[in-house]
C-alpha cells in the first residue's frame, strides 16, 4: 500500500479533433452509443423512480435528481472520452441507488445529501492517495456482491408481485423480456429491458391506466439545490456503503469490461473523477457517480474498437439532453401503474441480481457472504444504521472467523 499523492493518469492516445469525431462517427458507433443511453434511460431510471417513491419524494425532486445523473454525467462522459481517446461512460451506483430507496424511509433528503458529500470527498481522496486500488483489494469481492444481493433482492420479489397483481399488464412484458434473453442475437439489437418497456405502455394504453399527470412538472429541467444536514446516522449506514459500491462494485465493473475489450481505463482517473462529480451532483438530489459497467459494455460491444469513444461520446451527448427533458421523462413514467413500474425495475433488476449471486457464492467459504445476505434482507438497522452496513460488518467478521481459516487448513 502506498500512501503517496496519485495524479489522473496521463492519456495513453492523442487527444482527438472535431474532424476526428467525425470520422469516427459510423453506423454501428451511432447505434451502440444510442443503445447505451436507451439501457441507462430505462431500467435505472425505474431503479431512480423507485427509490423516490419509497422515499416519499414528490415529481420535482426526482426530476432534479434525473437531471443530475444524466445531464452532469453526461458532460463527464464527454470530457474523459474525449480527453483519453477511451469509452469512459460515467453515470450513478445502481446498487447505491437501491440503499438510499430504503434509507430515505427514515432519512431526510437533507440527511441523505450530506452522506452524498462526505462520500463524493472520500472517494476523492482515496483516489488521489492511490488508496483506492488497495480498498478494492482489501474488502473480499464475494462480501461486497452479497451485500448488493441482499439489496436487490427485493425488486425481484415485488417483480413477483407485480404479476401476482396486474398480470395484464406485466406478463406480457416479462414474456418480452424472456423471448430476447433467450434469443441472444435479437437481444443485443433490442435490448430486453426497452422491449419491456415498450410492451408494458402498449399494454397500459390498452387497458386505459394511464394515471392523471402531474403539470406542474413542465417539460425543461428546472434543477431543485437541497442543503445538505450532516448527521452521524446518515454518515453511519450510508457513506461506507455508497463508497463501496462505488469503488470496488460499479468502477470496478467498468474498468473490468474495457480492460476485456483492449481498453487501458485510467483507475485513478476514474475514481477521483467519480469523487469529484458525486460532489457536484449531490445538492441536486442525485446518488454518487461512478464508471458504469453495463453501459460500458454495450458502448464497446461492436468493432472497430480504436472508434468505442466516439459511441461513449454519443451516449454523454445523449445523456444530456435526457437531462435537460427530465421533468417531461419523469412526468411520462408518473403517468403508469404503480405495478408497471415494479415490473419495469424488477426485469432490469434481474441480470444484476444473477450476477450478485453468482460472484457472492460461487467460492469454497460462502459463510461470510451468506450472514452478510442475510443481515442485509432482514433489513434491521441498529444505532440509527442501516442493514447494509451491518450485512458488510457481520459478513467480514464471520468470512475472518470462519472461511479464511477454513482455506488455511
Amino acid at each position: 500500500m502506498t500512501t503517496a499523492l496519485h495524479l489522473p493518469e496521463k492519456p495513453h492516445h492523442t487527444r482527438p479533433r472535431p474532424r476526428d469525431l467525425v470520422r469516427a462517427l459510423g453506423p454501428r458507433q451511432l447505434a451502440d452509443g444510442l443503445i447505451a443511453l436507451l439501457f441507462s434511460a430505462t431500467g435505472p431510471v425505474a431503479l431512480i423512480m423507485a427509490a423516490g417513491h419509497q422515499g416519499g419524494m414528490s415529481g420535482a425532486e426526482i426530476s432534479s435528481w434525473i437531471f443530475g445523473v444524466f445531464f452532469c454525467n453526461g458532460i463527464l462522459t464527454v470530457l474523459a472520452s474525449w480527453i483519453y481517446r477511451t469509452p469512459l461512460a460515467f453515470f450513478w451506483t445502481i446498487p447505491g441507488t437501491v440503499i438510499v430507496g430504503s434509507s430515505l424511509g427514515h432519512l431526510s433528503l437533507s440527511e441523505v445529501v450530506g452522506a452524498y458529500l462526505i462520500t463524493g470527498v472520500l472517494i476523492t481522496v482515496l483516489g488521489i492517495s492511490g488508496l483506492a486500488k488497495w480498498f478494492m483489494e482489501l474488502l473480499p469481492l464475494p462480501i461486497v456482491m452479497a451485500m448488493v444481493a441482499g439489496v436487490f433482492l427485493s425488486f425481484g420479489l415485488d417483480l413477483i408481485h407485480s404479476l401476482w397483481d396486474a398480470p395484464l399488464l406485466t406478463v406480457p412484458m416479462a414474456i418480452a423480456f424472456a423471448v430476447l434473453v433467450a434469443l441472444p442475437r435479437l437481444g443485443s439489437k433490442v435490448p430486453p429491458v426497452l422491449a419491456a418497456m415498450v410492451v408494458g405502455i402498449v399494454a397500459v394504453t390498452a387497458a386505459g391506466q394511464w394515471n392523471a399527470g402531474d403539470p406542474t412538472l413542465g417539460v425543461l429541467a428546472t434543477p431543485m439545490l437541497h442543503a445538505p444536514e450532516f448527521t452521524f446516522r446518515a454518515a453511519a449506514e450510508l457513506v461506507l456503503p455508497l463508497a463501496i459500491t462505488v469503488i470496488v462494485v460499479q468502477n470496478g465493473q467498468g474498468v473490468a469490461v474495457l480492460r476485456g475489450t483492449g481498453h487501458h481505463p485510467p483507475v485513478t482517473a476514474s475514481a477521483i473523477a467519480s469523487g469529484v462529480w458525486s460532489v457536484i451532483v449531490a445538492p441536486l438530489g442525485a446518488v454518487s457517480s461512478c464508471l458504469t459497467g453495463p453501459t460500458n459494455a454495450l458502448i464497446v460491444a461492436g468493432k472497430p474498437e480504436d472508434r468505442h469513444w466516439a459511441a461513449a461520446i454519443v451516449t454523454g451527448a445523449g445523456a444530456i439532453v435526457v437531462g435537460i427533458l427530465a421533468p417531461a421523462f419523469v412526468g411520462v413514467i408518473l403517468r403508469t401503474p404503480a405495478e408497471y413500474l415494479a415490473a419495469l425495475a424488477g426485469l432490469a433488476m434481474l441480470v444484476p441480481l444473477c450476477g450478485a449471486f453468482a460472484t457472492a457464492f460461487s467460492k469454497v467459504g460462502w459463510f461470510g457472504p451468506l450472514a452478510c445476505f442475510l443481515v442485509t434482507v432482514a433489513d434491521q438497522s441498529l444505532f440509527g444504521i442501516g442493514a447494509p452496513f451491518w450485512g458488510v460488518i457481520v459478513g467480514l467478521a464471520v468470512w475472518a472467523l470462519i472461511d479464511r481459516r477454513n482455506d488455511d487448513d
